[in-house]
């Protein structure tokens, strides 16, 4: 019996003259759970596509249980006992969890009664929980994961790859995630999981695969390793990992929201009568799960949705009812990087001049748009993010997801704002590049701009900010100190357990706000 569930082999992909794999080792043995570690761009989506059928590698071989195999299609890759559980679900929403987890299996069609049963099987088995009849619409996002988990156990799968699997978990989620994880360990399970959250990674793996410009260049043990280590691999250089966080000078309120509520376009509530303010020269960091009104907040203050109630006082004037531009000329620059990135803050069959042009073409004098200042401070940004484009005229469109997220948060401060609201800054880009990001932000805050900086990773939220307030269902559960916050009353808060978190603060001496 082969030790070894999957075994790649000089695998070797490419798009056009792009080499996105270049003869990559990796093996992952039954009965572990392996990381996969690396920057964007270094190939750890196209090496898992190919496992997964979705891709065929040019050149290599795979060996699925010590014999060489054919994977050309996600079929194969099921038949073969593979399953991906990707980072953004594949549920049908209006479907029952049952419904889900049968989509694309054949032979006899079992009756409800017997499809739970089976499913409490798989369940008992590996400690999981799932209601078999509740409908997708009405669960959280582990359960949503959950129903993922048990649709690849319920076809077969004893090798498991995880994308970013605990991206929009809270910390309690993460955890019972792992309890998962350990106990499909203990069955047999291969594992492998893609995560940027290095505290994870040594949390949860046995051993780490590093992978750097489509190579691979060590698998290590994770007991023998640390982050600082591991970061040296990714980047092939040494990295601080620290965030600095300096103390704010000074405490007057630069925004003031009052009583806001906020309707979704379906009428239910995105906003329900929220308060808070933002001090000048410090990062206000703001944590949930997502779609816990982060989206509506940031809309609404750049004008771009309307309130049901409520005011939003910038310098005593209230932004209610004024357009974009209105509040982008009383200084407030807004940095939103929602998934469809290209679609909302920047102009994707555009260059960076033009996208730069976007926010100052309004500033000049007369009929004609001087570009010079636009083409230089493209150039200027290049340089500052390690930016990669062939041109500052080739269209953003062609960028790396991350190299569009620093065009777009550049161009955000380069407009020397007083009050700059940040989502998901660091979404999609590497440990490297995050940490420039997190410098340029503590830039700002030294020159007393305000900054609001919406978050997934708890660790960073307590490192970089200075408080933190916590959304869930549209409501403030919670403002607390990030300089004695926990993770774990911070996750208590993203559910609304108001009451457990009071009482994790109550022992840790922490004060709610």
């Amino acid at each position: 019996m082969a030790d070894y569930a999957i075994e790649c082999k000089k695998i070797t992909k490419t798009f056009g003259s792009v080499v996105a794999n270049d003869q990559i080792d990796l093996k992952v043995k039954k009965g572990e759970i392996l990381a996969l570690l690396g920057e964007n761009g270094s190939g750890k989506t196209t090496l898992m596509n190919m496992l997964s059928g979705i891709y065929h590698p040019d050149s290599g071989e795979i060996l699925v249980n010590g014999q060489t195999v054919a994977i050309n299609s996600p079929v194969d890759a099921m038949h073969l006992g593979i399953g991906m559980i990707h980072q953004h679900f594949k549920l049908v929403d209006s479907f029952r969890a049952m419904d889900n987890i049968v989509i694309g299996t054949k032979g006899k069609r079992l009756t409800d009664k017997e499809l739970s049963q089976k499913i409490k099987e798989i369940c008992d088995k590996f400690g999981l929980e799932i209601e078999p009849e509740k409908r997708v619409y009405e669960m959280s996002v582990s359960e949503k994961q959950t129903v993922e988990i048990v649709k690849v156990l319920y076809k077969g799968a004893d090798i498991l790859i995880l994308d970013e699997p605990t991206a929009v978990l809270t910390p309690q989620e993460t955890e019972r995630l792992f309890d998962i994880l350990r106990k499909m360990k203990e069955k047999g399970c291969a594992i492998i999981i893609i995560t940027h959250k290095l505290q994870e990674v040594l949390e949860i793996s046995d051993r780490v695969t590093i992978l750097r410009k489509g190579k691979s260049i060590e698998t290590v043990e994770t007991a023998k390793s640390n982050k600082q280590t591991l970061t040296e691999l990714m980047v092939g250089r040494k990295v601080s990992l620290e965030i600095d966080r300096p103390e704010p000078e000074h405490v007057d309120t630069i925004l003031k929201v009052v009583d806001l509520s906020v309707d979704k376009p379906d009428g239910s509530k995105g906003l329900d009568d929220i308060s808070f303010e933002i001090k000048k020269g410090e990062i206000l960091g703001v944590a949930g799960v997502a779609g816990s009104g982060q989206k509506e907040l940031c809309e609404t203050i750049a004008g771009l949705m309307q309130a049901k109630e409520g005011a939003i006082l910038y310098k005593k004037t209230n932004l209610l009812g004024k357009t974009p531009s209105e509040i982008i000329n009383l200084g407030i620059s807004m940095s939103f990087v929602p998934e469809d990135r290209l679609g909302m803050g920047l102009v994707s069959t555009m260059g960076m001049t033009d996208n730069m042009l976007l926010k100052s073409y309004k500033a000049g004098k007369g009929p004609f748009v001087r570009r010079k200042p636009a083409k230089e401070l493209a150039a200027k940004l290049v340089e500052k993010l390690s930016i990669v484009t062939p041109s500052i005229e080739t269209p953003v469109r062609m960028m790396s997801g991350g190299n569009v997220q620093k065009v777009l948060l550049g161009r955000e401060i380069e407009s020397e704002p007083n009050l700059l609201i940040t989502a998901y800054p660091v979404r999609g880009l590497d440990i490297n590049s995050s940490y420039v990001i997190y410098d340029l932000l503590n830039e700002q805050k030294k020159k007393n701009v305000a900054v609001m900086y919406i978050g997934e990773d708890l660790d960073v939220l307590l490192e970089l900010s200075d408080r933190i307030m916590v959304l869930c269902h549209g409501k403030i559960t919670g403002i607390l100190d990030a300089r004695t916050a926990t993770k774990e009353q911070i996750g208590l808060l993203m559910t609304g357990d108001t009451e457990d978190a009071a009482e994790e603060m109550t022992k840790g001496g922490q004060t709610n706000e």
